[in-house]
């Protein structure tokens, strides 16, 4: 930002901070009870963009290791807590247990959520820098990775994100309405996430209808025709990159039975030895899935089984294929590979030979990937990161970044967890060193809340997204779920506000 730029952004947002203060809005509100408090002017502001797991671990250590700091988490949706909320498999509420430790958060005395709010279109990260002495990217990854196949644009084809998105009610994917009158589904990756899909895919309804899936995937899902799904990767049984606990549900999967080819496992077992153990144990398991004879108990529980899944290793997508009117995918066609050189550095090179798998959905769980917020954000468009030294980004004091925008979308909740308490744990370090000045008096949450309110903006506060999460857990109830999500932000915003007179019309 140009010093002239800079001056003029302070400038505006001083003048709307000093009206909001002669207007009596200085006060702030915290928790459900609504009770007040003041800010003393020396904290330390800190900004946090994303309100997903990386943004709430960040708050949390930064407001519990210094109690001179005041944290204000922006999200893009009008609800909190993103992956927790839109990428856990339903059938793991275990996972989202978390949630009641970000809810602890969001009610410190000294942390604000305010939903919402879209970074780098309501409110610039250049007036966000102006306003905190501390900004925070947490915003996650968004985007997806493409395979870069032909056919790829058909019909029948998603992403893995968007899928998820569409189970899970993120309101982007509300409408993806998926075909699933095939009796085949390709799954390309071999991650957890794949195997998120390919269970949500076979599971029992009567599974499912217990969990917090939306009604309209649930309704299509006990409708559907898919009876087998195959889960292919480039590489081999040795690099498969799910973990132990998703490769043992699909095992035991209610009303399924694997079917792979013993071809493929030629050569595994004799390497067992030589596996760290959580290899070893995921690749014993896996062995006993695909090639072992099971025990009577087992060999029934497989017969009665009407519905199959599968891995299959070293394949690539070559193209996917179209159906005679080109329209909708029919197959896929998937180079076969071999596997050179050992242990990390084993590579996947092409043998020259394909095979066409005929199937009418396909998924692509092959990454997502963080895109660029704000043109003012140095951002390494190949990675897909914002280039970090621990989470400081580079030639730009005073904006740090955590999650997976800054070190790529791999991981679980406990990486993510990790990684944020790092990125706060630099910040502090500089507030400590001096570095990182906070002897200025900044306006904070009240200089955004002036000029979100100038541009129509109404942000959502934690106490409005209880409302929320209060009428979704009421229709949950009815259905015998644990919650029914709203899948629209006009709905959410509408029953956040109900009870607050800026909110009618």
């Amino acid at each position: 930002m140009s010093t002239h730029k800079a001056a003029l952004c302070k400038v505006q947002i001083l003048k709307l901070f000093l009206t909001s203060a002669r207007c009596g809005r200085i006060t702030r509100f915290h928790g459900v009870c609504g009770l007040s408090t003041s800010t003393p002017a020396s904290s330390a502001k800190v900004c946090i963009v994303g309100g997903g797991p990386a943004g709430f671990y960040t708050a949390q250590h930064l407001v519990k290791t210094r109690t001179d700091v005041q944290v204000d988490i922006y999200e893009r949706l009008p609800v909190p807590f993103g992956l927790v909320r839109f990428g856990v498999a339903p059938d793991h509420p275990e996972v989202k247990n978390v949630i009641n430790t970000f809810t602890q958060t969001a009610q410190h005395a000294r942390c604000s959520f305010h939903g919402n709010v879209r970074v780098g279109k309501d409110v610039t990260v250049e007036e966000l820098q102006e306003a905190y002495h501390a900004v925070v990217l947490s915003y996650g990854a968004e985007g997806n990775r493409t395979m870069g196949v032909p056919g790829e644009d058909l019909a029948g084809v998603y992403s893995a994100k968007d899928f998820v998105g569409w189970y899970n009610g993120l309101p982007r994917n509300s409408e993806l309405r998926p075909d699933l009158s095939c009796e085949t589904a390709v799954i390309l990756g071999q991650g957890n996430v794949a195997l998120d899909v390919a269970r949500i895919l076979l599971s029992p309804v009567d599974i499912l209808k217990k969990t917090d899936i939306t009604q309209h995937a649930l309704d299509a899902l006990a409708e559907s025709s898919v009876r087998r799904v195959l889960i292919v990767g480039r590489r081999g049984p040795l690099q498969v990159a799910c973990t132990i606990k998703e490769l043992r549900e699909m095992v035991n999967l209610p009303g399924t039975r694997p079917e792979m080819e013993a071809s493929e496992f030629e050569g595994i077992a004799e390497t067992l030895k030589s596996l760290a153990r959580p290899r070893k144990r995921l690749t014993e398991l896996l062995l006993k899935a695909a090639i072992e004879t099971p025990g009577e108990e087992e060999l029934e529980r497989r017969n009665r089984a009407e519905r199959a899944w599968g891995f299959r290793f070293l394949r690539k997508p070559l193209e996917v294929l179209p159906s005679t009117d080109l329209i909708r995918a029919a197959g896929i066609r998937l180079a076969v590979n071999r596997l050179e050189g050992d242990g990390e550095g084993v590579r996947a090179v092409a043998t020259g030979e394909v095979e066409d798998v005929e199937c009418g959905l396909v998924i692509s769980s092959i990454g997502y990937k963080s895109l660029l917020i704000d043109p003012a954000v140095p951002f390494d468009t190949r990675k897909a990161i914002i280039p970090n030294t621990m989470g400081r980004v580079q030639q730009t004091a005073g904006l740090y970044c955590s999650g997976w925008v800054k070190r790529g979308p791999t991981g679980v909740i406990a990486t993510t967890m990790n990684d944020s308490f790092d990125t706060a744990r630099t910040l502090l370090q500089d507030i400590g060193k001096g570095t990182l000045d906070v002897s200025t008096v900044k306006p904070g949450s009240q200089g955004v809340s002036a000029l979100l309110e100038k541009r129509g903006v109404k942000p959502v506060s934690f106490s409005d997204w209880e409302k929320i999460d209060s009428e979704e857990t009421r229709r949950g109830e009815i259905k015998g779920k644990p919650r029914e999500k709203m899948l629209d932000v006009g709905e959410m915003l509408q029953q956040s506000c109900d009870f607050l007179p800026s909110c009618k019309a």
